[in-house]
């Protein structure tokens, strides 16, 4: 698996403004939208394209397109959905499918409960969203039905990594047909599998503290 770090000053400025607890809701929900927007370009860099003859105002020339079948866009329920304006920002033909997942606070392992995935992903790119990599659990089940679903390639896109969660990834998926774009890998997991120094639940930051499934 392929892990990519984005070392820009600006996503390094939005994540400290985003892991300060005093960042109101609505100032949380921007800050992952730019987020996303900026981590997203490194995201699509190996997104299949094609040539395409078009007119400008002046002559003929080639450009590219997307190829066919549009990518597939997978936030993780509930606080990936945060993400996900900013990625099909970028991709606006894309189609979009939910995984919902919720984490034993004892046990820290992921367990489904919603599965709107494409039964066949035959030939295509995959872009999942979940905002932290803790144990890596929840990461590991979507992309394991992914790529028996035949997707082409999975692309997973986190704000915060921690090194315990990238291995368990890193072990469970060696080849290249899987990445990991990330701002930034923190220190650790703490005792209850939190990672620090992180920015908190970014589900309740996202949407409130309001009880729910999944994370």
């Amino acid at each position: 698996m392929k892990v990519t770090v984005v070392d820009h000053p600006v996503v390094a400025a939005k994540l400290s403004a985003l892991r300060d607890e005093t960042t109101s809701t609505p100032g949380f929900r921007r800050l992952v939208d730019d987020l996303v927007t900026l981590l997203a370009y490194e995201a699509t860099r190996s997104v299949s394209v094609e040539a395409v003859e078009i007119t400008t105002p002046i002559t003929t020339t080639t450009g590219v397109r997307l190829t066919s079948p549009p990518p597939l866009v997978v936030p993780v329920l509930r606080a990936g959905v945060g993400m996900l304006d900013g990625l099909i920002r970028l991709l606006p033909d894309a189609e979009v499918g939910f995984a919902g997942l919720v984490r034993d606070e004892e046990t820290a392992e992921a367990s489904w409960y919603a599965d709107r995935l494409p039964e066949d992903a035959a030939g295509r790119a995959v872009f999942v969203l979940d905002p932290m990599l803790a144990t890596g659990g929840t990461l590991v089940a979507v992309v394991e039905v992914l790529l028996s679903r035949g997707a082409e390639s999975v692309t997973c896109v986190c704000l915060l990594a921690a090194p315990e969660g990238i291995d368990r990834v890193q072990a469970s998926f060696p080849d290249d047909n899987v990445s990991l774009v990330v701002a930034a890998v923190d220190d650790r997991l703490d005792e209850r599998s939190y990672i620090v120094p992180g920015l908190g639940d970014a589900g309740d930051r996202l949407f409130g503290s309001a009880s729910g499934s999944g994370g």
